[in-house]
């Protein structure tokens, strides 16, 4: 992907575009491969970068949702079930199987789960993993060694799906661009076009330039996640919030804090939560929290009260007890849940989402979560294909191989993450053995991942490759402000940019990445 060849797109094609997208996280990169792949000219705008916001700040985890089936939303579950193994099938290079065990202290929680987890097996049907299994309480300590022991009655492991969010998001919009989609970060709607009180196009305007663009379209698609609220009220001011904001947050750990490559389950904690203790990249995620918050930001802070409820929370189900100066990074996002009246608090509202056709014809997609992005761009396409009269064509992404598609993780190695785009980052070392250096020692990135994220992945900012095309931030947030300047350094050469930029953009990542750090 190279933007200044999407910019150009617009400059030359003034046509209409059959489907313009508002809206680069999960939910718009699903709707604009949706679109593209039945052939409809598709335009994606996103604000800020791919995966900013939101869908950057997941669990990690492609899963059906055992809390939603201890809620009895089996029609969710089905759906998320059904929907990760087509993405274990799609994207191999990006998602896998990952088992979790559920720690049993109490005699009733053995059959009670094992039951529930026979349940979410056989709901996944063909689609399905491994099976779950009842283990001893030797067997749950054999796998987790640094579980907590004490009152350990035994265990349920059961089989999931992991992926890498920020890096599935630029798999999507590379996928968008095979298709013939054009695909644009740091392109803001500012505004919509109407013509006799219909939505017939956008103003979008260059954040990097400060260009802006008149945009027609046959349908606009309202996919901006925490931020649906602020287009419908460009389409009508006086439009209702629809959007309930809950912040999540993860804490990381060291990889001493759960070796191994089994993830933990607390299916209730004592005030109803779930919590994940997840292996990823080498270290631990622990999570989350389910806060109310008043409105949404692009960059959310963790509250001082859910990094001591998931540190207190490890402490009590791991042997080894974490503190502040153990976490290595925190990261809080907010969910876009939809509020349809009638919940007690966040925790409580749907997680499924919701699709809808303003009176104007702006559809808006929202709620949902990563595993169903498919689902959710085809049911958004499906929408639009009366409200646009486009010729109609079925989905195609079902079966659909995505961007780097890729089995072989060993051969692809050091840059499994890319699938059978390795080769290309390796002919970079090739003509330069110099970026086959690391960016940092704690850190599992070399240079050669910075060059190929600025030439072909429309990285432009600092933040753009420390936080999203690597996950350095996350990983080490104190290593990636170490690597900081050295990758700076790297990213001006490619660009073009002077000192004063690396300067102003070391910065700002360093100010940024300081709500990354805990102890």
């Amino acid at each position: 992907m190279i933007r200044s060849e999407m910019l150009s797109r617009l400059d030359k094609e003034s046509k209409i575009w059959d489907v313009v997208v508002i809206g680069g996280g999960a939910t718009g990169l699903g709707a604009a491969v949706d679109a593209a792949s039945r052939g409809y000219s598709t335009l994606l705008l996103e604000q800020g970068d791919f995966s900013q916001g939101t869908s950057s700040r997941s669990t990690k985890l492609i899963h059906g949702g055992i809390r939603y089936l201890q809620q009895g939303n089996i029609t969710l579950v089905l759906e998320a079930l059904h929907e990760r193994g087509l993405l274990l099938q799609n994207a191999p290079h990006l998602v896998h199987h990952q088992s979790f065990v559920v720690p049993n202290y109490s005699w009733w929680e053995g059959p009670f789960y094992g039951v529930g987890l026979k349940v979410y097996d056989a709901l996944a049907g063909k689609l399905g993993l491994e099976k779950s299994t009842v283990l001893s309480r030797e067997m749950v300590l054999e796998k987790i060694p640094t579980l907590e022991p004490r009152d350990l009655k035994g265990g349920v492991i059961y089989y999931d799906g992991q992926f890498d969010d920020a890096r599935l998001a630029v798999t999507l919009a590379q996928t968008a661009e095979d298709l013939g989609a054009c695909v644009l970060n740091y392109a803001q709607v500012i505004s919509l076009i109407k013509s006799s009180g219909l939505v017939a196009g956008v103003v979008a305007v260059d954040k990097l330039t400060g260009r802006e663009y008149e945009v027609m379209a046959r349908t606009v698609v309202n996919a901006t996640g925490i931020f649906v609220d602020s287009i419908l009220k460009m389409d009508a001011r006086d439009h209702e919030n629809i959007i309930a904001p809950s912040q999540g947050v993860h804490i990381v750990l060291d990889k001493t804090f759960l070796p191994g490559d089994t993830a933990v389950l607390v299916p209730h904690t004592e005030d109803g939560r779930v919590l994940f203790a997840v292996p990823w990249h080498g270290r631990v995620i622990v999570g989350t929290t389910d806060t109310p918050i008043d409105k949404p930001s692009l960059e959310p802070i963790p509250f001082k009260e859910e990094l001591s409820f998931l540190l207190d929370h490890a402490t009590k189900y791991l042997t080894k007890d974490p503190v502040a100066s153990d976490v290595l990074s925190a990261f809080a996002g907010i969910r876009p849940l939809v509020n349809t009246g009638n919940a007690k608090n966040t925790a409580s509202l749907s997680r499924d989402h919701h699709l809808s056709v303003s009176p104007s014809g702006l559809i808006t997609i929202a709620g949902g979560k990563w595993t169903t992005y498919r689902k959710m761009g085809e049911d958004t396409i499906d929408a639009a294909i009366p409200i646009g009269a486009l010729y109609p064509r079925k989905s195609r992404t079902r079966n659909l191989s995505l961007n780097g598609w890729s089995t072989d993780d060993e051969g692809n190695a050091p840059y499994a993450l890319y699938g059978n785009n390795a080769r290309f980052i390796k002919r970079l070392v090739d003509k330069d053995p110099w970026l086959d250096k690391p960016i940092h020692e704690r850190l599992p990135y070399r240079f050669s991942e910075v060059v190929w994220a600025v030439r072909s992945e429309m990285a432009y900012f600092l933040d753009d490759v420390l936080a999203r095309r690597t996950r350095a931030l996350i990983l080490d947030a104190r290593a990636s402000m170490e690597a900081a300047p050295e990758v700076a350094r790297v990213m001006a050469r490619e660009l073009g940019k002077d000192e004063a930029w690396q300067k102003d953009q070391v910065e700002r990542y360093l100010k940024r990445a300081q709500s990354y750090l805990v102890g």
